[in-house]
């Protein structure tokens, strides 16, 4: 267990990140929060959701500010608003990734970052048959990303994207070239708190029981 934290520390895109976007003084909510090894680099009032209960045991034992909960419920746990969201090796897990980023906005306000970190295919694609590139196949993903469609999914669901890298390289345009071939892609974005969806997509929806909880989570 201790190793995921040593890891973390040692993690020169996690520093990057910790540091470029002062997550050390911010209120972050950590979904998919594990044992809390992000958790605990960041500002006070951060929490960790999880729904796995041997992960919330673990944060009592240790005063690590872990909850219990469906990534996917989000919009109903009363959390409050966060500086920044962070979801490392989340969204490929969930039933419906569009769903789970409008609800994000429950719990953002005009100013609150997200930060997806999502295993991608690789281009060109044979690079998948390389062990180090099968990340992004593992057997319990359920969501498979390319870096662009990865940015339309977010972009479609209310995010204005900042920066979208592998933050492996100080150097944003060396950075930019290598991030064509990553495995791994970090998303930074910023709230759209005007988004709405197009009139068609309004009316398509306006009449289903369904759909009417994501229609009043934009309003």
């Amino acid at each position: 267990m201790e190793s995921r934290f040593s890891s973390v520390k040692k993690s020169k895109t996690f520093r990057e990140m910790l540091n470029k976007y002062d997550l050390k003084s911010k209120k972050v909510l950590d979904i998919g929060c594990g044992l809390g090894q992000y958790l605990v680099n960041f500002g006070s009032g951060s929490v960790g959701l999880t729904s796995t209960l041997s992960e919330v045991e673990y944060g009592k034992n240790n005063n690590i500010n872990i909850i219990k909960g469906n990534a996917e419920l989000i919009d109903g746990f009363g959390l409050g608003v966060y500086d920044a969201i962070w979801a490392n090796n989340l969204i490929e897990h969930i039933l419906s990734p569009h769903s789970f980023l409008i609800k994000l906005k429950k719990v953002s306000s005009d100013k609150t970052i997200l930060i997806l970190g999502v295993p991608v295919f690789p281009f060109p694609l044979f690079l998948l048959k390389l062990k180090r590139f099968k990340g992004s196949l593992a057997s319990n993903h359920i969501n498979f990303f390319t870096k662009k469609t990865l940015e339309k999914t977010v972009e479609r669901a209310g995010w204005e994207i900042l920066e979208s890298r592998s933050f492996l390289f100080s150097n944003k345009f060396i950075d930019y070239l290598f991030s064509i071939f990553s495995p791994h892609i970090y998303i930074v974005a910023k709230n759209v708190v005007d988004f709405n969806y197009p009139v068609k997509k309004i009316n398509e929806w306006k009449d289903d029981d369904y759909y009417k909880n994501l229609l009043n989570v934009v309003k």
